[in-house]
């Protein structure tokens, strides 16, 4: 420490310091704690508090379920958790009762994989990063209701994720009704004939198997044999929102292939209109809504039947252009259509060209040749290998419906099962893949809508009149597109081979992981392999203690494998005894998992009543907080804050979990969050040696104006993400030790607007602190530590400064200003620190104005100020319209585009006055030097432009 220092902290003991602020922070947080200051009261319940509290308007404000890594901390990390403490702080002092909390979600793949590694028991490691990142979260004064906090490992919290799935799985969606009813009506319906038993048998005469199997069609939870997404490298199966755009697993980036497994999925698509009709009164972000929309990807069309030739069988597309079928000239299979092995016939159709064969001697050979190769791809590879088409002829026709023409029949892997039926009509005229398989394979090309003059080659895809689209029954020759789509449907519909469709993007939720970290399914299977639901007596159902944490993990790049998961290897744990209600009978438990998705489906519900060991949550608390009232139709949290990169995974399912839980009474609420707010990102500079290597950034040194070194040597550097591996993370605790919680807070509000990404300067953190130190000043003498304010009125300027700054500060908070609320209160704390005295009643506002942003130095000001209640209950203070009005604005006025005087004018001036006062100003005569006017404009109160003659 200098001689300097030194001097300057004796002369200023109680100036306001790292240490002094560490002080107060770590009071403050104590008292908080100690005082329950941040507890949010419940309507009734254990958790009932003062009647007139309950009574207050409320605000359910939440930030997105953080995971506790075992990393900690960088100080990107806080940035929502500080802008939703700072408008729950707000929203405290303008009346509201507030529930602010912040849980886990400790279920998943890097724990696991973390105790593989080690050894550790998955709980063990993600408890102690819980109380690590609790720590680091208190530190920096967050205003939670930690009565309310839970985790989703905790047994008690998965319970009634278990719950949920039980109430799922015994579910259905009555299309007639759009919405769940419980799977007891549907089975009453067998039993009494109102509905018919597929196949046409009756109920009673149906076995547990089959009867389950029939159950097994309409379930919102379901097993089933089907295509998944079989990740080797990993060692389990995926949801296709888990797969990059590449084909790769989003975790740990090994490839993901198709595989025909048994899993548990969530019948999401029978949600699928709600679920876009329910976004538009959602408070969201267009941008969101709109990656939504396409992920669910309604489409408009036909299904229509074309009639194998010489065969029975029908295949079944689905267009949504169905004015194009006259211009259908091959039809194309995915590989894994059910109809292909059905419709090879034993030896190649005479005059089949070589190039549709594949080299195949017989149409079998060429299918399972081409089959094999289409499985090493990706979907997305699939769809996204270019003009280069690939495909084998089936050796069968097809009768198109309209021309009556027998087309080829091909299998081909840019057609999905995952979408549609599987199989398309191919027109190659009005279709850029259409085309170039077309070409690739020689195939005739039909228009079907006119294209612009002077338009050559391709498939055109634009609008224009129907050509070529005639036959004795149906004439769409003419027609603009979307008339020719409405009468060929109506046609499709009328002869009975087809009809107008609504299709789906979005597809079924695989719900089943091959892992050991994560909810176990409270379902067991009989003898016959039935699945039977545990009752609510036996839950939670807990995962065992395992030796081994790891499923089966195989080359990532090898197919040919199937999933072993670690709790089928407990056999006393899934091999059990159980009465179920009808006696004692051996059954094996389900040995997968839920995916880390289940527990954070529907957190938000127990934050409202999170001790409830009876029901799922008390009615009145989820009404009184997630209710559905003005302006918000469908219910839901408050304000949600969390990252864009949910958009399709954790806000889709727990937009569904929520309309199936409204369907069944559960909650009144048919929309979990009202209101989303996605923050952006802070980012650090990333340094990087001549290798491409990352280097720790606090150790470049920038030199020669620009160029940056690390231990003598030249790096790059680039803006982007900060983290430990990025080795350019910064810590809040260093912050917080350097400058204290409150400057931090600060300093990210005041970066830059919330939901924008902005990049992190530690130099820069000084500003705020700096700021705080000015206004420690206006209130504490530096030497004595005694309060300086004095007990007299404010004058005129100080009113309007302050009331200025109420009404424009109160309005920035509300709307997630805080960058702006800031800067208002920088400019009010300047200007009081340029008077002789701060009036007391300057000096309090200035505290409440500041408390929501540094909530523990206002919290010190206020008690020094002489306050015994905390600063977090008081009300915000409210401007008075009177102050907000100038007194005088400045008028410019121009003279061909100069400017020539300034005018000090009343805000209320008329226009007739303001002319007749610049054209008297001295400096604007002396301008005109006698020149005639030709027009004056002018714009009370502000601008007057004067046009010479």
């Amino acid at each position: 420490m200098s001689e300097t220092t030194t001097a300057a902290e004796a002369a200023a003991p109680h100036r306001y310091t790292a240490a002094l602020a560490a002080d107060i922070e770590a009071r403050w947080q104590d008292v908080w704690d100690a005082e329950g200051t941040y507890d949010a009261p419940n309507p009734s319940g254990e958790l009932a508090g003062d009647p007139e509290t309950v009574a207050r308007p409320k605000k359910f404000i939440m930030d997105m379920f953080p995971y506790p890594s075992g990393a900690g901390l960088h100080v990107g990390h806080p940035l929502g958790y500080i802008a939703t403490d700072v408008y729950a702080r707000y929203h405290r002092m303008t009346g509201h009762n507030v529930l602010h909390t912040l849980g886990f979600d400790a279920f998943g793949l890097p724990a696991e994989q973390y105790a593989v590694q080690t050894g550790t028991h998955p709980r063990v490691s993600t408890e102690a990063n819980m109380e690590n990142m609790k720590a680091q979260l208190r530190r920096l004064g967050l205003g939670h209701d930690k009565r309310r906090s839970f985790a989703t490992i905790d047994p008690d919290y998965y319970k009634w994720t278990q719950w949920i799935f039980l109430q799922i799985f015994n579910a259905w969606y009555d299309p007639e009704a759009r919405k769940a009813r419980p799977i007891g009506e549907l089975v009453e319906q067998f039993e009494r004939g109102e509905r018919e038993v597929p196949g046409g048998r009756a109920w009673s005469g149906l076995t547990a198997r089959e009867r389950a199997d029939v159950l097994g069609e309409y379930r919102l939870a379901y097993a089933s044999d089907a295509p998944v997404n079989w990740c080797p490298g990993l060692g389990t199966v995926l949801a296709n929102e888990e797969v990059t755009a590449d084909g790769r697993s989003e975790r740990g980036n090994f490839p993901v292939f198709k595989a025909k497994l048994r899993q548990w999925n969530m019948r999401i698509t029978a949600y699928a209109d709600r679920l876009l009709e329910d976004l538009e009164p959602l408070d969201w972000p267009e941008a969101i809504k709109l990656q939504q929309r396409n992920w669910i990807g309604r489409s408009e069309g036909a299904r229509l039947d074309f009639v194998a030739a010489g065969r029975d069988e029908k295949i079944t597309v689905f267009t949504t252009r169905p004015d194009t079928v006259f211009g259908a000239t091959y039809m194309v299979l995915a590989p894994e259509h059910e109809l292909v092995d059905a419709i090879v016939p034993a030896e190649w159709p005479q005059g089949t060209k070589d190039a549709w064969t594949g080299g195949a001697r017989t149409p079998a050979d060429a299918v399972a040749a081409y089959r094999k190769q289409a499985e090493a791809k990706t979907d997305v590879e699939r769809q996204t290998e270019g003009k280069d088409k690939t495909g084998v002829f089936t050796g069968a026709y097809a009768v198109n419906p309209v021309t009556g023409e027998e087309i080829p029949v091909f299998v081909a892997d840019y057609v999905l099962m995952g979408y549609g039926t599987g199989a398309i009509m191919a027109v190659p005229g009005q279709d850029e893949r259409d085309w170039e398989f077309a070409t690739a394979f020689e195939l005739p090309v039909v228009r079907t809508v006119a294209p612009p003059e002077g338009w050559e080659g391709e498939a055109y895809t634009g609008q224009g009149p129907a050509i070529n689209s005639a036959n004795d029954k149906l004439d769409l020759n003419g027609m603009d597109v979307a008339e020719a789509k409405r009468t060929a449907i109506a046609w499709i519909t009328e002869q009975g081979i087809g009809e107008g469709t609504v299709n789906y993007r979005l597809r079924d939720w695989l719900f089943s992981r091959q892992r050991y970290w994560g909810e176990p399914f409270p379902i067991v299977y009989d003898e016959d392999g039935v699945a039977h639901a545990l009752p609510e007596s036996m839950l939670p159902l807990e995962l065992p203690e395992v030796d081994d944490y790891s499923p089966r993990t195989f080359d990532p790049d090898d197919a040919d494998t199937s999933p072993e998961t670690p709790l089928s290897r407990n056999e006393d744990w899934v091999d059990v005894e159980l009465d179920l209600g009808d006696g004692p009978k051996r059954y094996r438990r389900e040995t997968n998992t839920m995916p880390n998705w289940a527990g954070s489906c529907w957190y938000e519900l127990r934050y409202l009543d999170p001790h409830n060991s009876e029901q799922l949550v008390a009615p009145d608390a989820e009404r009184y907080w997630m209710g559905p009232r003005e302006g918000q139709p469908l219910g839901g949290v408050d304000l949600y804050v969390g990252g864009a990169e949910h958009a399709v995974l954790h806000l889709l399912y727990a937009r569904f979990w929520s309309k199936m839980l409204f369907d069944l009474g559960h909650i009144s609420s048919a929309e979990p969050f009202h209101k989303l707010f996605n923050q952006g990102m802070i980012q650090a500079y990333v340094y990087r040696d001549a290798r491409g290597i990352a280097v720790p950034a606090a150790e470049v040194e920038e030199r020669d104006g620009g160029a940056f070194y690390y231990e003598g040597g030249k790096v790059s550097r680039l803006l982007g993400k900060m983290g430990k591996s990025l080795k350019n993370a910064v810590t809040p605790d260093e912050i917080c030790a350097e400058y204290g919680a409150d400057t931090l807070r600060l300093y990210e509000m005041a970066m830059g607007p919330l939901d924008v990404s902005r990049p992190w300067d530690t130099r820069a953190v000084v500003g705020q602190y700096r700021l705080l130190q000015r206004l420690w000043r206006n209130v504490v003498d530096e030497a004595t530590g005694e309060v300086t304010v004095v007990d007299t009125e404010p004058d005129e300027a100080m009113l309007r400064a302050v009331h200025k700054a109420v009404d424009g500060m109160g309005q920035d908070m509300a709307n997630l200003r805080f960058n702006t609320a800031i800067a208002k209160f920088t400019e009010l704390n300047n200007y009081v620190t340029k008077q002789r005295e701060v009036p007391r009643w300057a000096a309090e506002r200035l505290v409440l104005l500041v408390a929501p942003l540094a909530p523990h130095i206002a919290e010190e000001l206020w008690r020094r100020l002489g306050h015994t209640g905390s600063v977090v209950h008081q009300d915000f203070p409210v401007a008075d319209p009177a102050y907000l009005v100038d007194e005088s604005v400045t008028c410019v006025v121009q003279i061909k585009g100069k400017v020539r005087a300034r005018l000090e004018v009343a805000p209320s001036i008329s226009e007739e006055e303001l002319e007749r006062t610049a054209l008297a100003d001295p400096a604007v005569v002396a301008a005109l030097g006698g020149a005639g006017i030709r027009k004056v404009i002018v714009r009370a109160p502000k601008l007057v432009n004067i046009v010479p003659a």
